[in-house]
């Protein structure tokens, strides 16, 4: 199975390795990012740091996202929500999720210095997770690159 819940697992031997841990942005990626988007300010490259959470309804979404807000060491820095009606899908090639920049600001990000680090979590649901398989990857960057992202 390519997606389970983790209720289901959590406690059980081997749990942690069903997490698909995201990779971070790479290099070549950043800087077309920051060149093309960006005009080379990198206080804008948010989401070198990301990972992915992935919902059956958006009641389950919703809930994540109001946990996130209520928790008092996340600092959410922006939310796009490309799941709004009013979002014009053409600008992302069909691909919706919300996708929310934070940073944690704990007493461990105080003491290394890193509470300002924004990290980018994207919120999906199960059917566009699917549908987000190495060719629709691979479909999302040629459109990316014709617009010039």
């Amino acid at each position: 199975e390519r997606f389970v819940r983790w209720s289901d697992v959590e406690g059980s031997a081997g749990a942690e390795e069903l997490v698909q841990w995201a990779e971070t942005k790479r290099v070549q990626r950043s800087i077309e990012k920051l060149t093309r988007v960006y005009g080379e300010d990198v206080s804008q490259l948010v989401d070198v740091c990301r990972q992915r959470i992935v919902f059956e309804t958006l009641d389950e979404l919703a809930a994540c996202l109001q946990a996130m807000a209520a928790d008092t060491e996340v600092r959410i820095v922006r939310v796009k929500n490309r799941y709004d009606p009013d979002f014009d899908d053409r600008a992302s090639a069909g691909f919706r999720n919300v996708s929310v920049n934070l940073c944690i600001v704990s007493e461990e990000t105080l003491r290394f210095g890193v509470e300002r680090h924004v990290v980018e979590v994207q919120l999906l649901l199960l059917h566009f997770a699917e549908a987000t398989a190495e060719s629709a990857h691979k479909a999302y960057v040629a459109f990316r690159n014709v617009r010039g992202e």
